[in-house]
């Protein structure tokens, strides 16, 4: 071994360099999908490429052991009268939640498809949008549209067992027509204690506790705003400080203008990025596992767009609609959508 190359090496060793990621050309995908007959499937949790389960519309829920060979379904009805639309799914690590949009609010306990009913909330304005556990599994956090003058945030710290609802006094003040989106069940972000929730509306910004919900900040972002259907529909973080926002008009899908955004402070500041270009409207955004946050997907009712550059340009790889992406890997992933689910794998 010459002297200057055993140097080179020594160096590298000591300073823990390491080999970027090499951003990918994803064009070569395949998408399997699964047919899931009269329900729109917004809310999906993948455990691994075999077992995914679903939460939907006419109280449908579901999911596969084998990779969608076959799928186990069911159908909940609260008092035998309501048929719930469910918009939400979480796992604590053991069991599966899923939590129903409008009035009355219902969250249920999913163990081999019995269900248990663990919260209940009546009121005409009430509408849940997003659900998540904290990695300690005890945690849990859903939001919801505005009952009063603030965000309605319900949370557990038993593992689901009981919930409750945060008090206005504990929250940032919401704007009259300021609310969140139950397009994807992915308005909300947690990395270790950190959570971030995205709204959209009157105003589009960013809730963030650093202490699982005990005390919270608000900041503003430059997504288009002000009427009810503008606002952001999605967030993601590969880090506690680097971030990405999406969403946009969902009644003009078409519109690309200021419709996703950045941050590498934690979410006080945001950049609009690939202003008036790719993707237009998408309901939701997520990071591709190991690749150092350059990858990103990003799916809606639009298609799905792909950015192998941190979110400084798109191309958009299919005009197959989904609402929602889960990853399992840098290679697998499951999509939901209207009547369908869906598996993505690059080869």
């Amino acid at each position: 071994m010459k002297p200057t190359y055993l140097i080179i090496c020594i160096v590298l060793l000591i300073s823990g360099c390491k080999n970027e990621h090499t951003p990918r050309d994803i064009s070569n995908f395949v998408i399997t999908e699964y047919p899931i007959d009269s329900v729109s499937i917004r809310a999906i949790y993948a455990k691994n490429q075999d077992k995914v389960f679903f939460a939907g519309s006419n109280g449908k829920i579901g999911f596969t052991n084998n990779a969608g060979k076959t799928w186990k379904k069911q159908i909940i009805k609260f008092k035998d009268s309501i048929t719930p639309s469910f918009r939400s799914i979480a796992f604590n690590r053991n069991e599966i939640f899923v939590l129903s949009v409008g009035n009355p609010a219902l969250l249920y306990r999913i163990s081999d498809l019995k269900t248990d009913l663990v919260y209940e909330e009546h009121h005409k304005k009430v509408f849940y949008d997003s659900m998540k556990f904290f990695d300690d599994g005890l945690t849990g956090i859903a939001v919801g549209d505005p009952t009063e003058n603030c965000p309605s945030i319900i949370m557990t710290h038993d593992g689901g067992n009981s919930w409750k609802k945060l008090p206005s006094t504990t929250l940032p003040n919401f704007q009259n027509g300021e609310a969140f989106f139950a397009a994807s069940n992915t308005n909300i972000k947690i990395i270790n204690n950190t959570v971030w929730i995205a709204s959209g509306g009157k105003k589009a910004r960013i809730l963030k506790s650093k202490d699982k919900g005990k005390t919270w900040e608000i900041f503003k972002t430059p997504i288009v705003q002000g009427n009810g259907p503008q606002g952001i529909y999605s967030i993601d973080f590969i880090d506690e400080n680097n971030g990405i926002i999406v969403g946009g008009d969902y009644s003009k899908p078409d519109d690309n203008c200021e419709n996703k955004a950045i941050t590498n402070d934690g979410g006080q500041t945001w950049k609009i990025i690939s202003n008036n270009e790719a993707p237009n409207y998408k309901s939701c955004v997520r990071y591709v596992p190991n690749t150092e946050g350059k990858e990103i997907i990003a799916v809606g009712k639009t298609g799905i767009s792909f950015s192998s550059n941190a979110g400084k340009t798109w191309k958009n790889i299919s005009k197959k609609g989904y609402y929602a992406i889960q990853w399992i890997d840098k290679n697998n992933a499951w999509l939901s959508g209207n009547n369908k689910l869906a598996k993505l794998m690059i080869p």
